[in-house]
């Protein structure tokens, strides 16, 4: 993959505290370039140079002609207040918010200078080099704001389109602030053309002040030359909850990852995801939760779907710091291999540096069972359609965990399990 790194032509180049860190990000990133197999955390799903040619960063002014992803009226079967995302653009359209709930451009917020306190500081982008490359073209994304107390009673839906083969790097930042008691539902769902080509690098940082609660769910239906890295890096504070599911579908690379600290006592979080894949679909779901503070809590279930030659990959660390004791941490992960050219790779970590825990971790990968597959097809259900039924059974554990009975209906209607097989 050829990338030329030239900090010129972003808005808010005139702004030297924004001009300095996108200059910093870029220096680190042209040391260090892009992941490889030698890299740990990336040896699994390190991102082939010449996976994309020439991508393109758009700094230009979204602009379409009125029969784009932008104007199509969404078909949720449920009430939300909807933010769009056309070919990595943010729309711009106003949006008719509750009080209590605010929501600003990126690009907004910057020029308002309400968020030097947030942006980037979440994690190091040493760390995350698809981070530091985000930092580098800082430009698209949005500010959430949910104020103290507030009970967002809709979901925000961020939907994210791609709709065209340009080759587009798209580099995007959300910043989501709850302030102290306030409740909240985020969907992110990302989807495209066909035939589009793209590579998303999505970074979202996300603040949770005490007693607040954030449900997060993601649905990724992507293109299938599609490359997609995100990262959520969140802080958790006192007896606040981040819940989280996402659910990925097949593409050239997803990698989901999360970066979770549980800061104060009581913090609380629940790391569950999906990947469903075929042909060459490589999924990545990463996590890395540090218990950093007495009586937190983490709990991750991970169920994976393989067949064709796809990969899939689950790498969870769970560190717990020396001050951290009468914490718990668990983390499950579980695969079905319906094919010989499949691949599932686990890695599950537990750092442990506190006596008073509860901790645990495990990984199983296996078939469908043949004698549930008998049983069926016993009773007049051709192979196929019991290949499904069991399929579903088997990942309905995760589904179920969605508390919203309208946005699991959803979910379970769009996320289709005869196009994996």
């Amino acid at each position: 993959m050829t990338l030329t790194t030239q900090n010129n032509n972003l808005w808010g180049d005139d702004i030297p505290w924004l001009y300095g860190l996108r200059e910093k990000a870029i220096r680190y990133f042209e040391q260090t370039g892009f992941p490889t197999a030698k890299t740990e955390a990336w040896k699994y799903s390190y991102f082939a140079e010449n996976a994309l040619q020439n991508p393109q960063i758009d700094n230009t002014k979204h602009e379409c002609d009125g029969h784009c992803h932008c104007h199509n009226k969404s078909d949720l079967p449920f009430e939300a207040y909807e933010i769009r995302f056309c070919n990595g653009k943010t729309e711009g359209e106003e949006i008719d918010l509750p009080n209590g709930v605010n929501v600003k451009s990126l690009a907004e917020a910057i020029f308002d200078n309400d968020i030097k306190d947030f942006l980037n500081k979440s994690f190091d982008y040493e760390d995350f080099p698809f981070a530091a490359l985000n930092t580098a073209y800082l430009e698209q994304g949005y500010v959430l704001l949910i104020e103290r107390n507030t009970i967002l009673e809709r979901p925000l839906y961020l939907h994210y389109h791609q709709h065209d083969n340009m080759n587009r790097l798209c580099n995007i930042r959300n910043i989501i602030i709850l302030e102290r008691g306030a409740q909240a539902t985020i969907i992110e769902h990302f989807d495209a053309d066909e035939t589009a080509i793209y590579f998303d690098n999505v970074v979202n940082e996300i603040y949770l002040a005490p007693e607040s609660i954030l449900h997060h769910y993601k649905w990724q239906n992507e293109a299938k030359n599609a490359h997609h890295i995100a990262l959520n890096s969140v802080q958790v504070k006192a007896n606040a909850q981040y819940k989280s599911l996402c659910l990925q579908g097949s593409c050239t690379l997803a990698r989901n990852e999360s970066y979770i600290r549980l800061l104060q006592d009581g913090a609380k979080t629940e790391i569950d995801a999906i990947y469903c894949l075929k042909q060459q679909s490589v999924s990545d779901i990463t996590t890395n939760i540090r218990h950093l503070a007495t009586h937190t809590f983490s709990n991750q279930l991970v169920k994976g779907v393989v067949s064709d030659a796809a990969k899939g990959i689950f790498q969870g660390q769970i560190h717990i710091a020396p001050n951290a004791q009468q914490t718990e941490g668990y983390q499950l992960h579980r695969a079905l291999l319906l094919s010989d050219k499949g691949e599932v790779d686990c890695k599950p970590e537990l750092e442990i540096f506190a006596d008073d825990v509860k901790c645990s971790h495990g990984a199983t990968c296996g078939d469908l069972d043949k004698e549930q597959l008998f049983y069926l097809q016993s009773r007049g259900i051709d192979f196929e359609q019991a290949q499904q039924i069991l399929i579903a059974a088997y990942l309905n554990e995760v589904i179920e965990k969605i508390s919203d009975s309208k946005i699991k209906n959803w979910l379970q209607r769009e996320f289709k399990l005869e196009d994996i097989l």
